[in-house]
């Protein structure tokens, strides 16, 4: 196989990463917010229904995010280190964001779980005595401050992932011949379009999430996540019309890549897949809604990546000129086989213990 060609089949094992933590990752940041928007009478069933969902794959699905990363900067050094000059403020805000609602979920459920361990039935005195003067007043569930950090971070990750797909569609970063990155500063990253992708991924994420807690409850609870998978779609397409009319003033070029005839077939087919998912929701075909949300992320990710192609870095710095030597694409690409021999059994075992629980 030629240099050029393994080359686009390390991007293309990028992409997939990409899309599959999108698609996993991306609906448990949507779960987050919901958990923090949570609301009636039933606030706390939801928020149950979000850790039941939640709870197989947790933490598990941003293993998508570090085998995007590690095939970036094993295949593509010289992109990798001067994307990670530019996006280190949004990338970090995004990891800080990711570890500290891992740990708010872990510690939230433990506090739950020793309360009703230890007794949550049992009162003073004193609260006896004010509940049998009708003066009580209801306590703060376990963990409540937790699961306000939780859902504050399952916010700000997905807004900063957005944000970092702006800066590299957008065309300011200029890289110089010998490979130096010219540091624009937090203009690079907080500029209209980039804030815009961002405000978009948390819409999308959102939306995500409630199409699949619509099959993962029933009843009254399907209700709730159905009017709140209508919500989220109606402002994920409002934003998605935003972002390409600032698009066309900020980000001109990727603009006309995306309307380009190898771009608009498959970006086509992601607004169908949209339009059928949200069709399929209000039908109540819940399960047939997934399948599409799906298919739109994944359509609309390979769109990006059609409109992408060849750069890296728009339009600073081409896949071939990112790539590492041969060999080492060669061994990057043999090893990721073998590594998946390990990976799927072990993710289907961790569904197949938690849902049976």
């Amino acid at each position: 196989m030629t240099h050029e060609n393994l080359v686009y089949l390390g991007a293309a094992v990028a992409l997939l990463g990409l899309m599959l933590y999108a698609l996993f990752g991306g609906a448990d940041f949507g779960g987050g917010v919901w958990d923090l928007l949570a609301k009636g009478p039933r606030k706390q069933a939801q928020r149950d229904a979000i850790a039941r969902a939640m709870g197989p794959v947790w933490e598990a699905n941003h293993v998508w995010l570090i085998f995007v990363v590690v095939v970036l900067f094993t295949c593509f050094p010289n992109g990798y280190a001067p994307l990670g000059i530019v996006l280190f403020m949004p990338f970090h805000f995004a990891i800080v964001g990711i570890m500290l609602r891992g740990a708010a979920f872990v510690f939230r459920s433990h506090g739950a779980h020793r309360h009703e361990f230890e007794g949550a039935t049992e009162a003073t005195p004193a609260l006896k005595a004010a509940r049998k003067a009708g003066t009580a007043v209801a306590p703060q569930p376990p963990g409540a401050g937790w699961g306000i950090l939780f859902g504050v971070t399952s916010v700000i990750s997905p807004i900063f992932l957005g944000v970092a797909f702006g800066v590299v569609t957008q065309g300011n970063i200029q890289i110089d011949d010998f490979g130096n990155v010219r540091d624009l500063g937090t203009s690079t990253w907080l500029s209209l379009y980039p804030v815009s992708c961002g405000i978009l991924a948390l819409s999308a994420c959102s939306y995500l999430a409630a199409v699949y807690l619509t099959v993962e409850t029933d009843g009254e609870l399907r209700e709730d996540f159905r009017e709140r998978a209508i919500f989220a779609g109606t402002s994920t397409a409002g934003l998605s019309l935003l972002v390409l009319v600032v698009a066309w003033y900020q980000a001109n070029g990727f603009f006309w890549e995306l309307l380009s005839v190898r771009s608009i077939p498959v970006m086509a087919g992601g607004l169908f897949c949209f339009a059928a998912s949200a069709w399929a929701v209000f039908g109540r075909h819940y399960h047939l809604s997934r399948i599409f949300a799906a298919g739109e992320i994944v359509l609309l990710l390979l769109g990006w990546g059609v409109a992408q192609q060849p750069y890296l870095i728009y339009p600073s710095m081409t896949l071939m000129q990112a790539s590492a030597p041969t060999p080492t694409i060669a061994f990057m690409l043999l090893t990721i086989p073998l590594g998946g021999l390990f990976l799927i059994p072990s993710l289907w075992l961790l569904f197949k213990v938690f849902k049976s629980t």
